[in-house]
């Protein structure tokens, strides 16, 4: 007599979207377009592509902050906003209005991301002091040089080359939002399908148990700070050229922006899941409820308001899957 496969009951809901946070965020896209499009008459695909282009700007900083977050233990990279204010001010200096000078402001500008990067590595790692403090720390110093570079600040000539980068388009399409999807490609890559982007999970879920596999934790840290403060270096060189010239205070917006779209994203806040795809649709919807609330005329305290409790209740729905899910 032959056996009955054993009854294996269907995945819940809350199991579906525990392999699928992102679905969160991309609803909450396909809404808010949805709500704005009868408010208003003006918004439209064509406007939508004009959000895609300003959270391409969020994505790469994102990405950066994405890839510490995973590494677990409560790790972040508050250093963010001011190495992109620091590298708006160097990148607009260095390059002053040349495309022939430009590899060298993008180098600059990398390699202030990279020193900052191996700063943080350093007190995180060897110094041993959490990383919420220790990147906190490193930004108050890095204001003080930002505050050193705008007294020597004097031209606010971009590079035409790194202009059409940010502002052209192809065929309709703004380039900085292909270079947003390749670069989301890539990061999905990376996770997915390196040794580098499993051992970033493997260290973000259990480092005592990655370390005893011979997964070289120190260095995954060390090596996800590095990408975060290159992030965020390019991405001052791309917002000083959007912008036509780089301004005090231009990166504090990606404090909470940058934690705000790997969360709405569905990367897991206590490290050990990441997701690319989500973090792109995060940076999307956190634009699409700031030009929900600019519309609606909202102050600008309020605005940061509601996006810190959208990003509570975000969390708050993750917890309930992860619940729902180990039941």
């Amino acid at each position: 007599m032959t056996a009955l496969p054993a009854y294996r009951p269907a995945p819940s809901f809350f199991q579906w979207v525990e392999t699928r946070r992102w679905i969160w965020s991309l609803a909450g896209i396909v809404i808010l377009w949805l709500v704005l499009s009868v408010l208003t008459s003006r918004f439209s695909l064509q406007s939508l592509s004009g959000v895609a282009a300003s959270a391409a700007f969020l994505l790469f900083p994102s990405l950066g902050q994405m890839i510490v977050v995973t590494t677990g233990r409560g790790n972040i990279d508050l250093s963010i906003p001011s190495v992109i204010t620091l590298s708006a001010f160097l990148s607009v200096n260095i390059v002053d209005g040349s495309d022939a000078r430009l590899a060298l402001g993008l180098g600059a500008v990398a390699a202030v991301g990279l020193g900052v990067g191996a700063v943080n590595a350093f007190l995180v790692l060897a110094l041993r002091i959490p990383a919420m403090i220790a990147t906190l720390a490193t930004g108050y110093i890095l204001a003080t040089a930002t505050l050193l570079a705008n007294r020597s600040f004097s031209t606010y000539r971009v590079s035409p080359a790194l202009a059409w980068f940010t502002t052209g388009k192809i065929a309709g399409v703004p380039v900085i939002v292909l270079a947003a999807l390749a670069v989301t490609a890539l990061a999905a890559f990376v996770l997915s399908r390196t040794v580098f982007g499993r051992a970033l999970s493997a260290v973000g879920q259990n480092r005592r148990a990655a370390e005893l596999a011979g997964v070289p934790a120190s260095r995954v840290i060390a090596l996800a700070f590095l990408a975060s403060g290159v992030a965020a270096g390019l991405t001052g060189a791309l917002l000083s050229a959007r912008a036509g010239g780089a301004f005090l205070d231009m990166g504090s917006p990606f404090l909470l922006q940058s934690v705000g779209a790997v969360v709405l994203g569905g990367t897991l806040i206590f490290g050990g899941c990441a997701t690319a795809f989500g973090t792109l649709c995060g940076s999307v919807l956190l634009v699409l409820i700031v030009t929900t609330m600019q519309i609606a005329g909202l102050p600008g305290g309020t605005q940061e308001i509601i996006q810190g409790v959208v990003i509570i209740a975000v969390l708050a729905l993750a917890g309930v899957a992860g619940r729902e899910n180990r039941r």
